[in-house]
Order: C-alpha cells, then sequence, then structure tokens
C-alpha cells in the first residue's frame, strides 16, 4: 500500500492556513480510492486538530516534529522524547533573559492539554493568547503551578525576529533540543519559535507508523527544516515551489505552489483522481 504524509503549513494549507475546497475535494477522492494518508505537522494537537477535522485523517496523527502520535479510531496518545525538568527550565531561563514569555505546552495521558506561562509582557503574547489559547481547550495556568512530573512536549515563544533569531542561537547550542522557527501569521516583523528534544522527529514517526501499517511506499510533502528527516526516511518527497532550497535539492521533485493547491494538482495526476 502507498502511505501519504502531508506536512501542514506551506505545503497542504493554503495561504490562510486552510485546507482549500480544491484539496478537501482531493483528499475524499483518495479516500474514496482507499488510498492511505496522514498528517506529520509540527503544530500541537490544538492547534491542527480544528484544521484538519472532517477531511478524513482517521489514520494515526504525528504532532510536534513526532513527539505525539495520536490514534483517532483508538483515541491513543503516544508520546516520545518530552522535555525534562531540566531542559524546560533551560528553555525558561533562556525566554527570561531576552525578555519574552515561554509558553510550555503539556498533556496527560486522558489528553488533556494545559499550557504553562510566565508573565505576558508584550501585547503580540497577549495576542496570542486572545485569540489562539484562549479559544482551544487547553487550561491556561501560571508557570508557577507547573507539576514537576507533567509530560512537556514542547515549548513555544512569539518576539520581534532579531529576539526570536537571538534566542534560537542560545536555544541550539544545547545538546538535547532542537528549535524550529518562522515568520509569524502576526506580520513579518514577528516570528516564532518552537522547542522540543533533539530525538525528535518527523522521520522516525513515519517510519514507525509505516511498519505499522505494512505500508510498501511511502510518499512526504514537506517545505522545511524539520521535514528533512521524514524526506530522508520516504520513498519518494515532493516539495512545494515555495519550500526552501534545502529541502528542494533532496525532494524526489519540484512540483506546485502550496498556495495554487500544488500538492491537490500533483495528486489528481498522480492517482487519476
Amino acid at each position: 500500500m502507498d502511505l501519504i504524509v502531508f506536512d501542514l503549513d506551506g505545503t497542504l494549507l493554503n495561504s490562510a492556513s486552510e485546507i482549500s475546497p480544491f484539496t478537501k475535494e482531493t483528499l475524499l477522492r483518495l479516500a474514496d480510492k482507499n488510498i492511505a494518508y496522514t498528517v506529520a505537522t509540527g503544530r500541537t494537537m490544538l492547534s491542527a486538530q480544528n484544521i484538519i477535522h472532517g477531511h478524513g485523517f482517521n489514520l494515526p496523527h504525528i504532532y510536534n516534529n513526532g513527539v505525539i502520535v495520536w490514534d483517532p479510531q483508538q483515541q491513543k496518545l503516544k508520546i516520545e522524547n518530552k522535555l525534562s525538568n531540566q531542559e524546560a527550565s533551560f528553555i525558561v531561563d533562556v525566554s527570561h533573559k531576552h525578555s519574552i514569555t515561554p509558553f510550555v505546552n503539556t498533556v496527560d495521558n486522558a489528553n488533556h492539554h494545559s499550557v504553562y506561562h510566565s508573565e505576558v509582557r508584550h501585547e503580540i503574547e497577549h495576542s496570542l493568547i486572545e485569540n489562539y489559547f484562549s479559544r482551544t481547550e487547553a487550561s491556561l495556568l501560571p508557570i508557577s503551578s507547573l507539576p514537576i512530573d507533567c509530560q512537556i512536549t514542547n515549548i513555544s515563544m512569539i518576539a520581534k525576529c532579531d529576539v526570536i533569531d537571538a534566542v534560537q542561537h542560545k536555544i541550539n547550542q544545547h545538546s538535547n533540543l532542537i528549535s524550529y522557527s518562522g515568520i509569524a501569521l502576526e506580520g513579518n516583523e514577528f516570528k516564532w519559535i518552537d522547542i522540543h528534544h533533539r530525538l525528535a522527529n518527523k522521520g522516525d514517526a513515519v517510519t514507525l507508523l509505516k511498519n505499522e501499517l505494512a505500508a510498501k511506499n511511502v510518499i512526504c510533502f514537506g517545505d522545511s527544516d524539520n521535514d528533512l528527516s521524514m524526506f530522508s526516511h520516504a520513498d519518494e518527497c515532493y516539495a512545494p515551489e515555495n519550500a526552501k532550497t534545502q529541502i528542494k535539492a533532496i525532494a524526489t521533485s519540484v512540483i506546485g505552489h502550496h498556495h495554487k493547491d500544488g500538492i491537490a494538482h500533483f495528486l489528481r495526476e498522480r492517482f487519476s483522481l
């Protein structure tokens, strides 16, 4: 069987961070042909599940770049390579030294999400809470109440680009941590950063899923640094026109821009949908 694995932002999603009507119809056609597909994203479950809900993503989902695997059929959660308390403390200290707020993402075995954060200092952080976190089912709690035995999946922040660049430089010096950043939806002057354990990656999570499903051919789509491991494990890998140079360099082929439903157009031709 073929197993198709989609990155979301910059790949399957359009410029509005949505699954377009054309792509939605394409996913329905894949399902009608019993072609297996799922998602491997750097997003948390909180931010991704509302986007993919109702679009036939019935196989296990890969979140947080491989930290979390969620099986929607069995309602089972698997967490690998969590952040230790020491690693989390290091990240929080770095954020405070740069005068920005860390958002510590945790999840328990009942799939309840809690986000712990310190004092909110900037308007962009207030906006993130009001427009995103407060609209999810996550509990928002002070970082002082962070339990010592909680399962920390990742820590995220948002700030001016130069501040995030400085934070990322410091974080990537830590042997156990890796970070990814990008331009925020709130404007080109802001960046987000997401930090998790270095051992977590999409590639290993996709390989485990491939073995569980006994898939013969894994076809991956992605556009950024966190897709490199997935591409290296895939039998075929495709980068949209908007992808980073290093992704395009190792891709099987470069296809259409994500703003123009490039992945959906490719799939319709590839599988005669």
